[in-house]
């Protein structure tokens, strides 16, 4: 049968299907997110899989809209616009932008949150974790929190460095004051880098800090630095420097070491919060869940790339070790 001929035959069966057949077919949940990631990145493959386990078929009864912020007039602004005109049901938000811009621009559209470099709480977006009450659920990350973890980590790493960089930018400044805080209870001297234009330039950066800082940098989580992953760890393994990240999908590029949530577990648990919006659950009456298992990984090939020795207490320690 020619492929014109096949087309017509299944159009046709199509219209004299009865309007109670057709009226059975899964209603589309059709959800936005805005990121500069790519969608086969890690945690959104994650995302992606789970919704689908869970029985949500992309072109079937789910649309995924993905709309970068950085090729939108207004940014995060212009891109929120954008899945309004295309009539989205449910945001998934990674950033505290996003949040804010859906907020002003559509109040009552379910929100669901990584939040990953800001506090819920302390912007109102949420008015407890038991009882969110509002239009907006899903993941804290407490990154804040683990900013005095991962410096102690690292001191333990290697006991013999006292002093490092921190290469910080816009979305990751609370993260740095955080572990600038945390340094001094550790005998640790921080210098610090704000990178700003785009691409970032990590040659510059470096060469912006003290000589006596450069051997070792502390990268914060932040959407550029997650894209940049590759580059950073190539960067680092060129200039002999150890490196300390907040997710293992830095590590897994090539850098030393990462301590922090698992990024694709944690996606696949909001897939569970549209999921459940979806089946008519309100935002209001979903508790946002703070993840209570953090996992040390470490990349030994790299490590022997450096000339560096690791101290056995964080190799025993270590949850996956990358050799």
């Amino acid at each position: 049968m020619r492929r014109r001929d096949f087309i017509k035959v299944i159009a046709g069966s199509a219209a004299a299907w009865p309007l109670g057949t057709r009226a059975q077919q899964p209603a589309m949940t059709h959800v936005g997110i805005v990121t500069i990631q790519p969608p086969t990145s890690p945690p959104y493959a994650a995302f992606s899989q789970r919704l689908l386990e869970l029985g949500h078929v992309e072109g079937q009864n789910l649309s995924l809209d993905f709309i970068n912020p950085e090729r939108q007039p207004g940014g995060n602004a212009g891109a929120v616009q954008e899945l309004i005109r295309r009539k989205v049901d449910i945001v998934l938000a990674i950033y505290q932008a996003t949040i804010a811009a859906v907020v002003a621009a559509r109040p009552g559209m379910p929100i669901v949150m990584i939040a990953i470099d800001y506090d819920p709480l302390a912007f109102g977006y949420i008015k407890s974790l038991a009882r969110p009450g509002g239009d907006v659920t899903g993941l804290y990350l407490q990154q804040l929190d683990l900013a005095k973890k991962r410096v102690e980590l690292l001191t333990q790493a290697l006991p013999n460095v006292h002093a490092a960089t921190v290469f910080w930018d816009a979305a990751s400044e609370d993260q740095w004051k955080a572990t600038r805080s945390a340094a001094p209870e550790f005998g640790l001297r921080l210098a610090d880098v704000q990178l700003r234009d785009q691409p970032y330039d990590y040659e510059k950066a470096l060469a912006q800090a003290p000589p006596d800082f450069r051997s070792v940098v502390i990268v914060p989580t932040s959407p550029v630095f997650f894209r940049d992953r590759q580059r950073l760890a190539e960067f680092a393994v060129q200039h002999k420097i150890a490196t300390l990240f907040g997710f293992r999908e830095w590590v897994d590029a090539g850098g030393l070491f990462s301590y922090g949530v698992n990024f694709p577990a944690a996606f696949r648990r909001v897939a569970e919060f549209v999921d459940m919006i979806a089946k008519g659950a309100k935002p209001a009456d979903l508790p946002v869940e703070q993840p209570t298992k953090f996992e040390l990984v470490l990349n030994l090939k790299t490590a022997k790339a450096l000339g560096i020795t690791v101290s056995p207490q964080i190799l025993v320690r270590a949850d996956e070790v990358i050799e």
